[in-house]
């Protein structure tokens, strides 16, 4: 779906007008009103709409005007308006007319919002309007998105436009996060996977794709124990993106991309196995910031990195009990092959730090089900040796609605992990701080630099969020947060 801005309503389509609490009709509400006969009013008055955040309420025929239909929607209390609930408003709005028969809305947002406000409204409306429906042969016309373009309309067209090629490219990062989340297992193998990564070249990234011989020379045995057993070569893929100073330290961050996890010899049961494909939520996520990074020129250095592996049950397939050597030199004793995405990490971050040395390093991965037991879907965990890091992560958690918790890690937490044959084993004792054991094993592999883990395993797959800005499972959870948390505090 396109987003465009405008100065002035376009004569045609639809027209969508903002509503504060109580039924109060905005300045750019009362015009319309106006020109409609008093259409708006009496339509509220004839129904429950109160301007609740996220009502809708559609006006067919309004007489006196070209608009096909008119459609008032909730802003809130005028006082409580903010990035968080244009964005909210603005996908319920195109929640409820994407499958409508209209094909183009003009929403006045005039005297309501700036320039900002409504490059997140049009956020929003993109969150929104995603659909994975690529391989639906079948799909009745009548359930296929009909809303092609969105136009807001604004007191300073330009402004509006300068601040859409920001969040614009958000919307491109959460879109492809979603898509590679959302691809089926025997289409995103690990060689498609970095294939498509390579293909962002044309966005200014710079993209290297190493293959199991180069990582066999780096010495990644936990990354490449993990993959053993799958007839698909395992990847690791670095992007670069050079936005800031020559020289400047970059940022970095990581992610876990483990194309499909079927638990290894450790099977996982069959129900629920085929959510399986989305445990490279991470990756995703860090090629979806790339993306956004990219799109938005944003002024600052930053590395992406994300090990693509599938975890698979073979004869040639990595065992409880084997004992592996990650490319730190610490040897894992490996007691559950399902407690594989921080074997894969551990390379990871460790050539991270080795090869980049960045400022910090942040990684995200679909880590263990302990985090949903204790945060369920409405938090990320978060578990970092800075505090800087952890309060800035929570700050942008709440600008960007992609919310977070911080979890402890410390030396208390190491006798979990301790061997009593190989340096540590790759899970803790029984369920007891499953999510917190994780992380403390990561952070064995970070050599003491600024580091933060966000465990994603609750937030970026979701089923039955509520949100209108959410589609069904993959979310694309990740993008949104980092992006602020980069704008907020790395760049001038």
């Amino acid at each position: 779906m396109k987003i465009k801005f405008a100065s002035a309503n376009p004569a045609t389509g639809s027209l969508a007008v903002p509503v504060f609490e109580n039924s109060t009709l905005s300045d750019a509400a009362k015009a319309v009103d106006k020109t409609a006969g008093g259409a708006i009013a009496r339509a509220i008055k004839a129904s429950r709409f109160s301007g609740k955040a996220g009502e809708t309420l559609e006006i067919y025929a309004p007489s006196g005007m070209e608009a096909g239909r008119i459609v008032a929607f909730g802003i809130g209390a005028k006082a409580k308006l903010n990035g968080s609930v244009l964005e909210r408003a603005g996908a319920a709005l195109v929640k409820s007319l994407l499958t409508g028969g209209e094909s183009d809305l003009a929403v006045v947002l005039t005297t309501v919002a700036d320039a900002e406000g409504a490059a997140r409204f049009g956020l929003g409306c993109r969150m929104a309007a995603y659909r994975f429906d690529g391989y639906r042969t079948t799909l009745d016309a009548s359930k296929k998105p009909s809303l092609k373009t969105v136009t807001l309309v604004v007191d300073d067209e330009k402004a509006g436009k300068s601040a859409w090629k920001s969040w614009g490219a958000v919307a491109d990062g959460v879109d492809l996060a979603r898509d590679l989340v959302n691809e089926p297992p025997n289409v995103l193998t690990p060689p498609a996977y970095a294939k498509k990564v390579q293909g962002l070249e044309d966005t200014g990234l710079e993209i290297e794709v190493l293959g199991e011989k180069e990582i066999k020379k780096l010495g990644m045995a936990a990354l490449l124990g993990v993959g053993q057993g799958s007839v698909l070569e395992s990847q690791l893929v670095v992007m670069k993106w050079n936005g800031g100073k020559k020289g400047d330290a970059p940022l970095c961050f990581v992610g876990k991309g483990v194309c499909f996890d079927s638990g290894g010899i450790s099977l996982k049961p069959g129900a629920g196995m085929d959510e399986m494909k989305g445990d490279m939520g991470g990756s995703a996520a860090v090629v979806g910031l790339m993306r956004a990074l990219a799109g938005r020129k944003a002024k600052v250095n930053v590395v992406g990195i994300i090990g693509l592996v599938e975890n698979m049950p073979d004869g040639n397939a990595q065992r409880p009990g084997d004992i592996v050597t990650s490319m730190s030199g610490q040897t894992i004793e490996i007691l559950n092959t399902d407690a594989e995405g921080r074997l894969v990490l551990a390379d990871a971050l460790w050539y991270a730090q080795k090869e980049y040395d960045p400022k910090f390093i942040i990684d995200l991965a679909t880590l263990t089900g302990a985090i949903l037991i204790a945060l369920g879907h409405e938090h990320a965990g978060i578990f970092s040796n800075d505090d800087a890091i952890a309060d800035g992560l929570t700050k942008a958690g709440l600008a960007s609605d992609e919310k977070v918790w911080r979890l402890p890690v410390g030396p208390e937490y190491d006798r979990q992990i301790d061997s009593p044959i190989a340096d540590m084993k790759n899970i803790g004792e029984g369920r007891l701080a499953g999510s917190i054991t994780a992380a403390q094993f990561l952070q064995r592999h970070v050599n003491g630099k600024p580091w933060c883990h966000i465990d994603i395993a609750g937030t970026g797959m979701w089923s039955g969020s509520k949100d209108p800005r959410l589609p069904t499972f993959g979310t694309g959870y990740g993008v949104r947060l980092l992006d602020r948390f980069v704008r907020d505090n790395y760049e001038s």
